[in-house]
């Protein structure tokens, strides 16, 4: 696969990933392809155990790849020291957690929860990064609660305020795992509003992992993970982007699922489409029609 840093911020390659224990090694990831473009706002979906998790934590520099290859702004996960992982961590990529309690520190005010990566970093004086912190509260609408603590707002406002603070750094990617997990709708389209803001502002690529089938829906491109591997791809309509883009709401039916293939030309196919065959066995009968279409059909109905 050919790497254009300038304009893919993140591919990975036959990425694999093993956890072993005493007596078990877990395969999370059995050769995972994987390109985003810079600028993109994209969602990763998967049942629990798909391994959509580990990707995140491998982009984010928290867990480590067992075999494959991983670039992320043009940096090599596999070559990176210590050192560098540390700036890596601090610097390329910034995280929103479900979990305001794993984003947040109760006992401090809002614009101090988002100048606090900023003491890991070269901006000085302090006077530039509380600038610096405001000016990404105002972003997120939450300017005026800039010196409320954490019990003095909302769940929707600490996720706004979590997301101010995964942006202190300057990140180029930003990576949200299941943002608008404990808020409700109302709250969950304006958290993706923000995103939008953060993107079209910062140009930041953003990658949500969720479960959420309506956030999905609301993205340009959704990438789903099954087995440890890509098996799918959702992408937006040209036009219902570009309604999007012109903020005229929502509506359903607006992506087209596309399955992907591996290096091997291998795909998985959607588990919808496999439940309304009925297979009674794991063979596929697999032939070219006239026009030119791959067409699959359970032996059973092969004339």
């Amino acid at each position: 696969m050919n790497y254009n840093p300038d304009k893919q911020v993140i591919v990975a390659e036959s990425l694999v990933k093993i956890y072993k224990t005493k007596d078990i090694e877990v395969l999370a990831l059995q050769g995972l392809d994987l390109v985003i473009e810079r600028g993109e706002v994209m969602a990763i979906i998967g049942n629990s155990g798909s391994g959509k998790s580990t990707l995140l934590n491998m982009i984010g520099g928290l867990d480590k790849p067992s075999a494959g290859k991983l670039f992320v702004d043009g940096k090599d996960l596999f070559k990176l020291k210590q050192k560098d992982l540390v700036e890596y961590k601090t610097t390329t990529v910034g995280f929103v957690w479900q979990n305001n309690a794993r984003n947040l520190i109760p006992y401090l005010t809002a614009l101090e929860n988002v100048m606090l990566p900023m003491q890991f970093n070269n901006i000085k004086p302090v006077g530039n990064k509380r600038a610096r912190a405001m000016e990404l509260l105002e972003l997120m609408n939450m300017g005026r609660r800039a010196k409320h603590r954490l019990s003095q707002l909302s769940g929707g406002e600490q996720q706004r305020v979590a997301i101010a603070l995964s942006l202190a750094n300057h990140p180029t990617v930003l990576l949200a795992d299941e943002p608008t997990g404990s808020v409700d709708t109302r709250t969950t389209d304006a958290i993706l509003d923000m995103f939008r803001a953060v993107n079209k502002e910062l140009g930041t690529t953003i990658i949500i992992v969720t479960h959420d089938q309506e956030l999905s829906k609301k993205v340009q491109r959704v990438v789903a993970i099954r087995d440890g591997k890509t098996s799918s791809e959702l992408v937006m309509s040209s036009d219902y982007a570009e309604r999007l883009a012109n903020m005229d709401g929502f509506s359903a039916g607006v992506q087209m699922e596309l399955a992907v293939l591996d290096r091997a030309g291998r795909m998985q196919i959607p588990r919808t489409l496999l439940d309304k065959m009925n297979l009674d066995s794991n063979r596929l009968h697999v032939h070219m029609d006239d026009e030119g279409r791959i067409v699959l059909t359970a032996p059973d109905k092969v004339v």
